[in-house]
């Protein structure tokens, strides 16, 4: 006979019988695909919906409206003007009528000289251009600057534009005869000579067809009328738009570079 207290013991020694843990088995991939497939008219709906899509992407981009950037004073600014009788939108609306893809920037600043035109410049032009109409010089001949100060200001912004990748527009402006016969024929010249240096186009006076007529000027008989700036906008968008079409046909001889450049 065993004595229950050996038994006990001897029950304690044998190791108890464990189960062996289980373990949920992986899914399959198949198991993870989507259930809802699209089958007839769905189906169709869901191609023809991803061709628009690769169609879409394939599209190449529009091209960006030109930038013109009207960078002057008073005269171009608009002074004591609505914002639709400026310069820069009375410009806009007739390029846009003569089929340009443009926006003009209304970049003037009433009171300016090309001092103060030329530490704003780069401002300016953050966001970038494609044809600068530089308007200055005016208030620089008023306050009795130094015509060959007026001559360098305008030279390095010119400098600085082209630089960025603008073309330039230069519109010029004439001294009153007040201010005397050799100051005024050192002024006048300003103009025309920048121009022929460093072949811009040149309107030679701002002004033309304005000063001194009925109904185009402020009461002040030097700032422009809404039709005044009409005049203006007549006279300047011919070279506007033959300087457009030069950048028009830069852009498409880009174009066509890059798609005809063979593989290295």
């Amino acid at each position: 006979m065993v004595c229950r207290c050996a038994a006990r013991r001897s029950a304690s020694r044998v190791p108890a019988q464990t189960t062996a843990p289980t373990y949920a088995k992986a899914p399959l991939v198949s198991s993870l695909r989507p259930r809802f497939r699209p089958r007839g008219p769905a189906a169709l709906l869901c191609v023809a919906m991803l061709l628009a899509l690769l169609m879409a992407f394939a599209r190449p981009a529009a091209a960006e409206p030109l930038r013109v950037i009207a960078f002057g004073d008073s005269l171009s600014a608009g002074f004591q003007l609505p914002a639709d009788a400026a310069f820069p939108a009375q410009l806009e609306a007739r390029l846009k009528k003569d089929g340009y893809d443009v926006r003009v920037i209304n970049a003037s600043v009433s009171g300016d000289t090309t001092r103060g035109g030329l530490a704003r410049l780069s401002y300016a032009l953050r966001d970038g251009g494609d044809l600068l109409i530089l308007e200055l010089g005016a208030n620089d001949m008023l306050l009795g600057f130094d015509p060959a100060t007026t001559r360098d200001n305008l030279e390095k912004i010119v400098t600085q534009a082209q630089a960025k990748g603008l073309d330039v527009v230069l519109a010029g402006m004439l001294a009153s005869a007040n201010f005397g016969e050799e100051r005024q024929k050192a002024f006048d010249a300003i103009f025309p000579d920048l121009s022929a240096r460093r072949g811009l186009p040149l309107y030679p006076f701002f002004l033309a067809g304005v000063i001194g007529e009925t109904g185009t000027t402020l009461v002040d008989g030097l700032h422009p009328s809404r039709a005044g700036v009409a005049k203006i906008v007549a006279g300047v968008a011919p070279l506007v738009e033959k300087s457009l079409d030069s950048l028009q046909s830069k852009r498409r001889d880009a174009r066509d570079g890059v798609a005809i450049r063979p593989s290295p």
